[in-house]
Protein backbone atom coordinates (compact mmCIF):
# COMPACT_ATOMS: atom_id res chain seq x y z
CA UNK A 1 0.00 0.00 0.00
CA UNK A 2 0.94 3.29 -0.41
CA UNK A 3 1.60 5.63 2.29
CA UNK A 4 -0.80 8.51 2.81
CA UNK A 5 0.99 12.30 1.57
CA UNK A 6 1.94 14.17 4.50
CA UNK A 7 -0.05 16.71 5.36
CA UNK A 8 0.73 20.36 3.71
CA UNK A 9 2.60 18.48 1.01
CA UNK A 10 2.85 19.88 -2.20
CA UNK A 11 2.68 17.20 -5.57
CA UNK A 12 4.63 19.44 -7.50
CA UNK A 13 7.61 19.32 -4.97
CA UNK A 14 10.20 16.52 -5.33
CA UNK A 15 10.83 14.92 -2.23
CA UNK A 16 13.98 13.41 -1.42
CA UNK A 17 14.22 9.86 0.22
CA UNK A 18 16.64 8.64 2.31
CA UNK A 19 17.52 5.29 -0.03
CA UNK A 20 20.28 3.22 1.00
CA UNK A 21 23.19 3.00 -1.78
CA UNK A 22 24.74 -0.08 -2.90
CA UNK A 23 27.87 -0.95 -2.89
CA UNK A 24 29.70 -0.93 -6.03
CA UNK A 25 29.97 -4.99 -7.42
CA UNK A 26 33.02 -6.62 -6.48
CA UNK A 27 36.49 -6.55 -8.77
CA UNK A 28 37.94 -9.54 -7.24
CA UNK A 29 36.12 -12.95 -7.05
CA UNK A 30 34.03 -13.86 -3.79
CA UNK A 31 35.37 -17.43 -1.77
CA UNK A 32 31.96 -19.47 -2.32
CA UNK A 33 30.64 -17.59 -5.22
CA UNK A 34 32.62 -19.23 -8.08
CA UNK A 35 30.55 -16.95 -10.75
CA UNK A 36 31.48 -13.91 -9.13
CA UNK A 37 34.21 -11.42 -10.07
CA UNK A 38 35.71 -10.30 -13.19
CA UNK A 39 33.26 -9.99 -15.80
CA UNK A 40 33.19 -12.15 -18.53
CA UNK A 41 35.31 -10.43 -21.55
CA UNK A 42 33.07 -11.54 -24.21
CA UNK A 43 30.22 -8.99 -22.44
CA UNK A 44 32.05 -6.16 -23.88
CA UNK A 45 33.00 -4.65 -27.03
CA UNK A 46 34.48 -7.09 -28.87
CA UNK A 47 38.44 -6.70 -29.20
CA UNK A 48 40.69 -9.41 -31.24
CA UNK A 49 44.23 -9.34 -30.69
CA UNK A 50 46.73 -8.54 -33.47
CA UNK A 51 49.66 -11.71 -33.04
CA UNK A 52 51.23 -10.79 -36.46
CA UNK A 53 50.36 -13.92 -38.18
CA UNK A 54 51.05 -15.06 -41.59
CA UNK A 55 49.22 -18.17 -42.63
CA UNK A 56 51.62 -19.93 -44.70
CA UNK A 57 51.11 -21.98 -47.38
CA UNK A 58 49.47 -25.42 -45.64
CA UNK A 59 46.55 -23.55 -44.10
CA UNK A 60 45.55 -21.65 -47.88
CA UNK A 61 45.57 -24.97 -48.78
CA UNK A 62 43.14 -26.18 -46.06
CA UNK A 63 40.91 -23.24 -46.51
CA UNK A 64 40.63 -23.95 -49.87
CA UNK A 65 40.00 -27.50 -49.25
CA UNK A 66 36.88 -26.57 -46.85
CA UNK A 67 35.82 -23.42 -49.14
CA UNK A 68 35.48 -26.63 -52.30
CA UNK A 69 33.19 -27.87 -49.66
CA UNK A 70 30.52 -25.71 -50.06
CA UNK A 71 28.33 -23.81 -52.94
CA UNK A 72 28.51 -21.05 -51.41
CA UNK A 73 32.01 -20.01 -49.91
CA UNK A 74 30.79 -17.85 -47.31
CA UNK A 75 29.09 -21.11 -45.45
CA UNK A 76 32.65 -22.05 -45.02
CA UNK A 77 33.05 -19.49 -42.33
CA UNK A 78 32.64 -21.27 -39.46
CA UNK A 79 35.25 -23.72 -40.09
CA UNK A 80 37.75 -21.42 -41.44
CA UNK A 81 37.74 -19.49 -38.01
CA UNK A 82 38.36 -23.09 -36.50
CA UNK A 83 40.71 -23.18 -38.67
CA UNK A 84 42.66 -20.00 -37.88
CA UNK A 85 41.76 -20.96 -34.21
CA UNK A 86 43.85 -24.25 -34.66
CA UNK A 87 47.00 -21.91 -35.86
CA UNK A 88 46.88 -18.85 -33.42
CA UNK A 89 45.30 -20.91 -30.13
CA UNK A 90 41.85 -18.11 -31.10
CA UNK A 91 40.85 -16.28 -33.67
CA UNK A 92 42.71 -13.14 -34.03
CA UNK A 93 42.44 -10.16 -35.75
CA UNK A 94 44.45 -11.84 -38.61
CA UNK A 95 42.68 -14.52 -38.63
CA UNK A 96 39.52 -12.23 -39.32
CA UNK A 97 41.42 -10.59 -42.04
CA UNK A 98 42.33 -14.46 -43.59
CA UNK A 99 38.81 -15.33 -43.37
CA UNK A 100 37.42 -12.23 -44.74
CA UNK A 101 39.97 -12.46 -47.74
CA UNK A 102 39.62 -16.03 -48.62
CA UNK A 103 35.73 -15.77 -48.62
CA UNK A 104 35.12 -12.36 -50.08
CA UNK A 105 33.74 -10.99 -47.09
CA UNK A 106 34.00 -7.93 -44.85
CA UNK A 107 36.13 -8.03 -41.99
CA UNK A 108 32.78 -6.76 -39.89
CA UNK A 109 30.77 -10.20 -41.55
CA UNK A 110 33.73 -12.18 -40.39
CA UNK A 111 33.61 -10.90 -36.56
CA UNK A 112 29.64 -10.84 -35.75
CA UNK A 113 30.07 -14.52 -36.45
CA UNK A 114 33.35 -15.13 -34.36
CA UNK A 115 31.65 -13.04 -31.53
CA UNK A 116 28.39 -14.91 -31.52
CA UNK A 117 29.72 -18.24 -30.74
CA UNK A 118 31.85 -19.22 -27.57
CA UNK A 119 34.12 -21.36 -29.36
CA UNK A 120 35.92 -19.37 -30.67
CA UNK A 121 38.55 -17.90 -28.50
CA UNK A 122 39.44 -14.14 -28.53
CA UNK A 123 43.06 -14.49 -26.37
CA UNK A 124 45.46 -17.25 -27.28
CA UNK A 125 44.71 -20.79 -25.37
CA UNK A 126 46.65 -23.09 -23.39
CA UNK A 127 47.74 -26.45 -24.72
CA UNK A 128 44.54 -27.88 -22.99
CA UNK A 129 41.30 -25.85 -22.50
CA UNK A 130 39.11 -27.24 -19.38
CA UNK A 131 35.78 -26.47 -19.16
CA UNK A 132 33.60 -26.93 -16.26
CA UNK A 133 29.83 -27.19 -16.29
CA UNK A 134 28.04 -24.66 -14.44
CA UNK A 135 25.04 -24.94 -16.05
CA UNK A 136 21.96 -26.12 -13.00
CA UNK A 137 22.35 -30.12 -12.56
CA UNK A 138 25.79 -30.57 -12.62
CA UNK A 139 26.19 -27.13 -10.48
CA UNK A 140 23.86 -28.71 -7.54
CA UNK A 141 25.67 -31.72 -7.98
CA UNK A 142 28.98 -30.08 -7.22
CA UNK A 143 30.09 -28.32 -10.64
CA UNK A 144 30.40 -24.82 -8.89
CA UNK A 145 32.88 -26.66 -6.36
CA UNK A 146 34.99 -27.65 -8.81
CA UNK A 147 35.19 -24.49 -10.86
CA UNK A 148 36.12 -22.55 -7.42
CA UNK A 149 38.49 -24.96 -6.76
CA UNK A 150 40.28 -25.46 -10.29
CA UNK A 151 40.26 -21.80 -10.45
CA UNK A 152 41.88 -21.39 -7.00
CA UNK A 153 44.30 -23.87 -8.07
CA UNK A 154 45.60 -22.01 -11.36
CA UNK A 155 45.54 -18.49 -9.56
CA UNK A 156 43.35 -17.37 -12.69
CA UNK A 157 39.98 -16.32 -13.74
CA UNK A 158 37.44 -17.47 -16.00
CA UNK A 159 39.30 -17.68 -19.15
CA UNK A 160 42.62 -17.27 -18.40
CA UNK A 161 45.44 -19.37 -18.81
CA UNK A 162 47.89 -20.69 -16.12
CA UNK A 163 51.50 -21.09 -18.24
CA UNK A 164 52.57 -19.85 -21.66
CA UNK A 165 49.30 -20.20 -23.98
CA UNK A 166 49.87 -22.99 -26.31
CA UNK A 167 53.07 -24.08 -24.49
CA UNK A 168 53.50 -27.89 -23.15
CA UNK A 169 51.47 -27.82 -19.78
CA UNK A 170 49.26 -24.56 -20.25
CA UNK A 171 46.07 -24.99 -19.06
CA UNK A 172 42.97 -22.21 -19.62
CA UNK A 173 39.71 -22.65 -17.59
CA UNK A 174 36.16 -21.93 -18.58
CA UNK A 175 32.74 -22.26 -16.55
CA UNK A 176 30.49 -23.45 -19.42
CA UNK A 177 26.62 -23.35 -19.90
CA UNK A 178 26.23 -27.23 -20.77
CA UNK A 179 28.17 -29.59 -22.00
CA UNK A 180 25.15 -31.91 -22.87
CA UNK A 181 25.74 -34.58 -20.32
CA UNK A 182 23.65 -34.13 -17.86
CA UNK A 183 23.62 -37.98 -17.37
CA UNK A 184 27.08 -37.92 -15.94
CA UNK A 185 27.01 -34.50 -14.18
CA UNK A 186 29.20 -33.09 -12.72
CA UNK A 187 31.03 -32.62 -15.94
CA UNK A 188 34.41 -31.35 -17.10
CA UNK A 189 35.75 -31.14 -20.80
CA UNK A 190 39.25 -30.86 -21.80
CA UNK A 191 39.85 -29.81 -25.45
CA UNK A 192 35.74 -30.81 -25.68
CA UNK A 193 36.52 -34.58 -24.33
CA UNK A 194 34.38 -35.59 -21.97
CA UNK A 195 35.59 -36.13 -18.41
CA UNK A 196 32.71 -37.17 -16.09
CA UNK A 197 30.83 -37.67 -12.87
CA UNK A 198 34.07 -35.41 -11.37
CA UNK A 199 34.74 -34.34 -7.74
CA UNK A 200 37.04 -31.91 -6.98
CA UNK A 201 39.71 -34.44 -6.00
CA UNK A 202 39.71 -36.09 -9.57
CA UNK A 203 39.48 -32.63 -11.61
CA UNK A 204 42.55 -31.50 -8.86
CA UNK A 205 44.37 -34.85 -10.20
CA UNK A 206 43.13 -34.01 -13.97
CA UNK A 207 44.86 -30.60 -14.03
CA UNK A 208 47.38 -31.70 -12.48
CA UNK A 209 48.34 -34.32 -15.50
CA UNK A 210 47.81 -32.17 -17.63
CA UNK A 211 50.35 -29.48 -16.44
CA UNK A 212 53.04 -32.41 -16.24
CA UNK A 213 52.91 -33.13 -19.81
CA UNK A 214 50.33 -36.10 -19.89
CA UNK A 215 47.19 -36.76 -21.45
CA UNK A 216 44.81 -39.25 -19.40
CA UNK A 217 42.31 -41.05 -21.20
CA UNK A 218 38.47 -39.18 -21.45
CA UNK A 219 35.65 -41.30 -19.84
CA UNK A 220 34.59 -42.09 -23.44
CA UNK A 221 35.60 -40.83 -26.56
CA UNK A 222 38.70 -40.31 -28.76
CA UNK A 223 42.16 -39.95 -27.33
CA UNK A 224 42.70 -36.39 -25.92
CA UNK A 225 44.50 -34.77 -27.99
CA UNK A 226 45.61 -30.59 -27.70
CA UNK A 227 43.49 -27.58 -27.98
CA UNK A 228 44.64 -26.46 -31.39
CA UNK A 229 45.08 -30.51 -32.79
CA UNK A 230 41.33 -30.13 -32.00
CA UNK A 231 40.17 -26.96 -33.54
CA UNK A 232 42.14 -28.34 -36.74
CA UNK A 233 39.53 -31.49 -36.64
CA UNK A 234 36.82 -28.99 -35.14
CA UNK A 235 37.34 -27.34 -39.12
CA UNK A 236 37.19 -30.83 -40.75
CA UNK A 237 40.72 -31.33 -41.51
CA UNK A 238 42.21 -34.46 -41.03
CA UNK A 239 44.94 -36.77 -41.88
CA UNK A 240 45.72 -39.93 -42.51
CA UNK A 241 43.95 -43.06 -40.62
CA UNK A 242 43.28 -40.25 -38.11
CA UNK A 243 39.44 -40.06 -38.66
CA UNK A 244 38.19 -43.66 -38.42
CA UNK A 245 40.88 -44.30 -35.51
CA UNK A 246 38.98 -41.69 -33.69
CA UNK A 247 35.67 -42.59 -34.13
CA UNK A 248 35.96 -46.19 -33.59
CA UNK A 249 35.21 -46.07 -30.09
CA UNK A 250 32.58 -46.51 -27.45
CA UNK A 251 30.54 -42.60 -27.00
CA UNK A 252 27.57 -44.36 -25.33
CA UNK A 253 27.52 -45.23 -21.46
CA UNK A 254 24.90 -47.11 -19.41
CA UNK A 255 23.50 -44.12 -17.63
CA UNK A 256 22.95 -42.48 -21.69
CA UNK A 257 21.15 -45.82 -22.82
CA UNK A 258 19.55 -46.76 -19.35
CA UNK A 259 15.78 -45.34 -20.99
CA UNK A 260 16.20 -47.49 -23.87
CA UNK A 261 17.34 -50.54 -21.65
CA UNK A 262 14.35 -49.85 -19.48
CA UNK A 263 12.22 -49.48 -22.61
CA UNK A 264 13.51 -52.67 -24.26
CA UNK A 265 12.68 -54.81 -21.08
CA UNK A 266 9.32 -53.95 -20.68
CA UNK A 267 8.77 -53.84 -24.31
CA UNK A 268 7.76 -50.48 -24.20
CA UNK A 269 7.78 -48.66 -28.02
CA UNK A 270 6.95 -45.56 -29.56
CA UNK A 271 3.76 -45.72 -31.81
CA UNK A 272 4.16 -46.36 -35.40
CA UNK A 273 4.38 -43.24 -37.57
CA UNK A 274 1.75 -42.99 -39.64
CA UNK A 275 2.21 -44.26 -43.91
CA UNK A 276 1.45 -40.52 -44.67
CA UNK A 277 0.29 -36.98 -42.98
CA UNK A 278 -1.77 -34.61 -44.51
CA UNK A 279 -0.22 -31.27 -43.71
CA UNK A 280 -2.40 -28.27 -42.57
CA UNK A 281 -3.37 -25.86 -45.40
CA UNK A 282 -0.84 -22.59 -45.28
CA UNK A 283 -2.48 -19.87 -43.22
CA UNK A 284 -3.22 -16.61 -45.10
CA UNK A 285 -0.67 -13.78 -44.75
CA UNK A 286 -2.06 -10.84 -42.33
CA UNK A 287 -3.78 -7.92 -43.99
Amino acid sequence: MNSPAPTGWDATEPIELDVPQQAPPQAEPIPGEPLQGKHNPRISTPKFLRLGTVYDELTRQRAAQLIAKYPQSRSALLPLLHLVQSVDGCVSADGIEFCAEQLGLTAAEVEAVATFYTMYKRTPCGEHLVSVCTNTLCAALGGDAIYTSLRAKLGVADQETAGTPGEPGSVTIESAECLAACDHAPVVTVNYEFYDRQTVESAAELVDELQAGRRPAPTRGAALSSFKQTELELAGIFTGEQLSAEVAVPTASEQTLRGNTYAGEHAQVAPAMPDSYQMPDKPEPKS
